[in-house]
């Protein structure tokens, strides 16, 4: 079991972030990773469709023989988490947004949690918000169409103003203390959100994500459980639902930006 790959799943590119993250950290693992870039993204659709899609692509990883997996993608973490672990024998990892540090901040701005609709909405991020010491200063932003957007291989610094000019008008001149990005997609603009933010907030805007969060807790639980490679040479398999001609040149650019 040792000798055998981490599986990453993620809607589409997003999870790369993640997987990045994983070939700094964890360098003697092998990885398999699946983007169902076809049905991407996974955000704007109903809790049943995100479950049935990420039961399909949990099934793919294992099937290629994984011993431990990461649910690289935050919607599908909230919509399904739970039915995979129950599903699976073997360990699942999942990203969680990264409010707990955001909130940790000094201040008393505002900490805007940039997600997915879906996300937002889902059970499992709603009781996560709950648990911080003061709810009330996460304000959730739903991102309609950025994950799309990034997608489509657009990674300009000023290539989102039109999509942030509607996510964000309501915070306009405000005190911002931090951004949450709570899709491993949005991690690949960081420079967007920071060009946007001090342009228009006051206050530092502090971005935050939980990818090296991830990875580490990836790494304590192959400990755990005796599952950790000693002679993985960080080698990465691509797998798309979608046009691969297209969308593995992308990623691995991704990977190696």
């Amino acid at each position: 079991m040792k000798d055998k790959p981490v599986g990453f799943f993620d809607s589409g590119l997003g999870g790369a972030s993640v997987l990045k993250e994983a070939l700094r950290l964890l360098p003697k693992e092998n990885y398999i990773y699946y983007g169902d870039n076809k049905n991407a993204p996974y955000g704007d659709k109903d809790e049943k469709e995100i479950t049935r899609l990420t039961f399909a692509g949990a099934d793919f990883l294992v099937s290629h023989g994984v011993k431990a997996m990461v649910l690289a993608c935050n919607t599908a973490t909230s919509a399904a988490i739970r039915e995979i672990r129950e599903m699976l024998s073997i360990p699942v990892i999942s990203v969680e947004p990264a409010i707990k540090p955001a909130c940790a901040l000094p201040g008393d701005g505002k900490i805007l949690m940039c997600a997915t609709l879906a996300t937002t909405r889902l059970e499992r991020y709603q009781k996560l918000r709950a648990r911080m010491p003061d709810p009330g200063r996460v304000v959730d932003v739903p991102c309609p169409g950025l994950a799309d957007r990034i997608e489509q291989g657009v990674f300009g610094a000023d290539a989102f103003d039109d999509l942030f000019r509607g996510y964000f008008k309501p915070f306009e001149g405000q005190r911002i203390d931090a951004i949450v990005l709570g899709c491993t997609h949005y991690v690949f603009i960081k420079d967007a959100f920071k060009r946007y933010a001090q342009e228009h907030f006051s206050g530092n805007a502090a971005l935050f994500d939980g990818n090296a969060a991830t990875i580490l807790q990836l790494g304590r639980v192959l400990e755990e459980k005796g599952l950790s490679g000693a002679s993985g040479e960080a080698d990465v398999a691509f797998h798309t639902s979608g046009d691969r001609a297209y969308f593995e040149p992308l990623f691995l650019s991704l990977l190696r930006g």
